[in-house]
């Protein structure tokens, strides 16, 4: 075992057993690189990656390639999901070298920590005009002793370059405007693919911020065209091979155009949206399929990656093959079905003897016609292939769990707990399932509980025992902002107060002027050569977006001018974004939807004596979920609350009451549900 066996990463200790003697992050390592004068290799990926598991086995366990590396490099291993600090800045290094990004990512540094070369998957052999790995490290090591003032210039000018490019400021930085919102979704409309929904070709990743962004813009403007793209994307998803047809929970995108092969893994961060996302597009346009969805997704989390919080991910690979667990051949399913189900299934789920996937194998997807009426959990179905797709997907799941199941990666990460918990109460109160509200706070209390100390959050934990890794910003954001959902969901001022602080602590900790960085200075361990500052989008909402949205539901809730210029503050950079680039700030215009839409603050107080709990869940409240307006702030208690949207603001004639209010701007009292419908839709 080398060192990375006491690792808090799952990811990390996948790697304790290999030959190579590896080193966390951490100072001793740089340490040692410079008293050996040598280069460092740094290695970053992540549990659920394919071709990090791939060059693992061909070359971090081979015996031979190890001496080169101990001999030749003194070796970290990183855990992207644990250190994303470590992974942004050398993604950068990585994509202005090589002018492309992935994992595993394979850069070189100097002792001092300056990156020279880098690279993702290598093989051990070469294919394809690509040099072997060990070729790679003879280049490498012959390049260090023979030229080795030259690599150093080379390192600094990369460097100065990465600096130079981050700290540079944007001339277009201008608050959005409605029409700049309008612009992002006329470049959405060229960049969609009419005929198999979705954005772009090959490869196609769930898009949940862009159709967060797509449902407010239509709910503030009318706007059909932007309903059609979320609705039209949302439904080739869930009948796609990327949606688990059998137990629910997306993998994280498909390798093709048309949605029918998916890359396996399933990461808690597309989910944790896709569950909030679903139950939206649910209340936007009643359609049954995608209640279901969001209901699936929601029991694939509870039941799959529940574990005080929600752990990360799920693996891919099986038995060291990609998507074994989730495929079918016609065999199979005869098997687990007999012959005349298995030819309905076959069928329906597109089965075929040639198989969509490898060695005659197919993935499942469903046929729109069984979309539209596959019964949600717990529901009886509408009609026969309904009540047929229910017995059916039974009996394959029963038939599937004698398979051996992928490995989970348990690590759970403050961020995209905070993205769940977020998800989870809004869903619950959206689709009426208090359930999911009881979980959302269930996860609340552990991850505070565990992760906030001393009021500063870290990253993540493994089995209840924290990381030593420090929270960065979309951790301190995307929490908070969950925090803010939970508290609108149950009234509980305890979540507005703990999202409170989080939000005071990122704008300490992680701004500074018009400047927005996405870890803190004071970060315990080797100094980064850059300190990252993304703000676009990715796979879930950057740290710059998700403070936005905070900032947005605080400067409601609170009233407080602060809050509300930190928020334009933080939305002035997505100005290009909007006209260049709108999939790559879903989450930034999402917001800027919000805020273009006052945003609408719905304030229900019930007198002193009244039960939180009941007007959280009442006739006021039901009604106020049940509004398509973007981005509402909805605040929940009692006369005399602390919550400063509820000052000032009585029951009327001592029963629950509603105000609506945007910006200054408040309704009369409003006691009945539908006149409240009919303020929120007028």
């Amino acid at each position: 075992m080398n060192r990375l066996a006491t690792s808090s990463s799952p990811y990390l200790r996948q790697h304790a057993d290999n030959p190579v003697d590896w080193h966390e992050w951490t100072d001793d390592a740089f340490v040692e690189a410079r008293e050996r004068d040598v280069p460092v290799l740094l290695s970053v990926g992540y549990a659920a990656c394919h071709w990090c598991h791939v060059m693992a086995h061909e070359s971090f366990e081979d015996e031979a390639t190890a001496a080169q590396l101990n001999r030749e490099f003194v070796s970290i291993k990183v855990d992207r999901e644990e250190r994303p600090d470590v992974d942004a800045v050398h993604m950068q290094a990585l994509l202005a070298l090589t002018g492309q990004g992935g994992w595993p990512m394979t850069v070189f540094l100097t002792p001092d920590g300056a990156p020279f070369h880098a690279g993702t998957y290598y093989p051990p052999t070469p294919v394809s005009g690509m040099p072997s790995f060990r070729q790679v490290l003879d280049a490498v090591t012959a390049a260090w002793r023979e030229r080795r003032g030259a690599l150093e210039d080379q390192s600094q000018a990369i460097v100065a370059h990465l600096r130079t490019t981050t700290e540079a400021t944007d001339d277009d930085a201008r608050s959005l405007t409605p029409a700049d919102l309008a612009a992002a979704v006329e470049v959405l409309g060229r960049e969609r693919d009419p005929r198999y929904g979705g954005f772009g070709g090959a490869p196609k990743f769930p898009p949940s911020m862009t159709l967060e962004h797509l449902l407010r813009h239509h709910a503030r403007t009318g706007n059909a065209a932007a309903l059609t793209m979320a609705r039209d994307t949302a439904h080739a998803m869930a009948s796609g091979g990327m949606y688990d047809q059998l137990a629910g929970g997306f993998a994280r995108y498909s390798v093709d155009a048309t949605w029918t092969v998916p890359h396996f893994e399933k990461m808690l961060y597309d989910n944790a949206q896709l569950v909030g996302g679903y139950a939206r597009l649910w209340r936007a346009t009643g359609d049954a399929w995608a209640r279901r969805v969001a209901l699936e997704t929601a029991a694939f989390l509870e039941r799959d990656l529940l574990d005080g919080g929600f752990t990360s991910s799920l693996d891919a690979d099986t038995e060291g093959v990609e998507g074994r667990f989730y495929v079918w051949t016609p065999a199979q399913l005869e098997e687990a079905l007999g012959a005349d189900d298995a030819a309905w299934a076959a069928q329906v789920c597109f089965v075929t003897e040639e198989g969509s996937f490898e060695h005659g194998s197919s993935v499942l997807r469903l046929d729109s016609s069984v979309v539209a009426v596959a019964p949600a959990p717990g529901e009886a179905a509408a009609d026969d292939d309904g009540a047929r797709w229910a017995r059916v997907r039974t009996r394959l799941l029963e038939a599937r769990a004698e398979r051996t199941a992928p490995a989970r990666d348990d690590k759970v990460v403050t961020a995209w707990n905070g993205l769940a918990i977020g998800s989870l109460a809004e869903a619950g109160r959206i689709l009426g399932e208090p359930h999911l509200v009881d979980l959302a706070a269930q996860v609340a209390r552990y991850v505070v509980g565990l992760h906030l100390v001393d009021g500063r959050l870290r990253r993540a934990s493994l089995g209840g025992t924290l990381a030593a890794a420090e929270g960065v910003l979309e951790d301190y954001a995307l929490l908070a902002d969950g925090l803010l959902s939970l508290f609108s969901a149950t009234g509980d001022v305890t979540w507005f107060d703990t999202a409170r602080t989080l939000v005071d602590t990122a704008l300490e900790v992680f701004v500074d002027g018009d400047r927005v960085f996405d870890a803190p200075a004071d970060t315990a361990g080797p100094a980064l050569f850059l300190r990252p500052a993304d703000p676009g989008d990715n796979a879930s909402p950057s740290g710059r977006s998700a403070l936005s949205g905070a900032l947005v539901r605080l400067g409601a809730l609170t009233g407080e001018l602060r809050y509300r210029t930190a928020a334009d503050t933080a939305l002035a950079s997505y100005r290009t974004y909007a006209h260049r680039a709108p999939r790559f700030a879903g989450w930034a215009l999402a917001v800027a939807e919000a805020q273009a839409d006052g945003p609408v603050e719905i304030v229900i107080v019930g007198p002193a004596d009244a039960d939180v709990a009941a007007l959280a869940t009442g006739d006021l409240a039901r009604a106020a979920w049940a509004a398509t307006t973007p981005g509402a702030v909805i605040a929940v208690g009692v006369e005399g609350s602390a919550i400063p949207a509820l000052t000032d603001r009585p029951a009327h004639d001592g029963v629950p009451t509603a105000y609506v209010c945007r910006g200054t701007t408040c309704s009369l009292p409003i006691c009945d549900p539908a006149a409240l419908t009919l303020s929120l839709t007028s």
